[in-house]
């Protein structure tokens, strides 16, 4: 499964064996999903509160005597039928949303979406940009020479989330230099979760045969069902 490399102008440079064991998986929309669901779950934060009558400041005192009054009954101004009481069945932070995810599930979710990215056409595979130095303006050109691409145009739209670049190391200046563009994200190789992928239409791998090691890497420390793909060669286009 050949896929061609661009470099910093736009054009094809060599050609890189993408490794069946991540980008042609079938198509698994209820695993997704249940990764999808869990890691959203657990990144929520549970932060609504509301104070039942054991929490309301005031009412030690009884309100007026049991009898003789006219009116009913009333023990304390902390009763949830009191204006300013404790709220009933409110919610509390005790609540706990996180689920459990094994690791080879999270694996290969998420190289189920990179074979399904790869079949819709949204994954490109280009040679690092040089970068002696953050500068958004060499980030935006190569953008822009990546938007010519047949396919890929709207990478250089200004809204929405268009792009994230991957990248497999030292990637400070990657980082700086795509800061300040608000369509595009940047994720090093071996922390790039589902989410990060899921949420952004193309892919854009920086380097792929060392992203390819280092999703080998995760793929046998996070026990993932796939096995690491032998050693691959770069050729070039002629």
């Amino acid at each position: 499964m050949d896929a061609i490399i661009y470099n910093q102008q736009g054009k094809e440079s060599e050609r890189f064996p993408l490794p069946e064991e991540f980008f042609a998986l079938p198509w698994n929309a209820d695993l997704v999903h249940q990764v999808v669901t869990v890691m959203a779950a657990n990144g929520r934060q549970n932060s609504a509160y509301a104070k039942d009558r054991s929490a309301v400041s005031g009412g030690g005192a009884k309100p007026w005597r049991q009898k003789g009054t006219g009116r009913a009954r009333h023990g304390s101004s902390r009763s949830p039928i009191w204006s300013g009481g404790g709220v009933t069945h409110g919610p509390t932070r005790l609540r706990d949303y996180r689920r459990n995810l094994t690791k080879k599930m999270r694996a290969k979710a998420l190289f189920t979406l990179l074979s399904q990215k790869w079949r819709d056409n949204e994954i490109l595979l280009a040679q690092r940009p040089e970068l002696s130095e953050p500068k958004t303006k060499t980030a935006q050109t190569f953008i822009d020479k990546l938007a010519a691409i047949p396919g890929f145009a709207p990478l250089n739209y200004r809204t929405g989330k268009r792009a994230l670049f991957i990248y497999a190391e030292d990637g400070d200046a990657i980082r700086r230099s795509f800061a300040n563009i608000p369509q595009v994200a940047v994720a090093l190789a071996r922390d790039v979760s589902l989410l990060d992928v899921i949420n952004y239409r193309f892919i854009v791998l920086l380097e792929p045969a060392k992203i390819v090691d280092a999703l080998s890497v995760r793929a046998r420390h996070q026990g993932s069902a796939t096995k690491p793909p032998a050693k691959k060669t770069l050729t070039a286009v002629k």
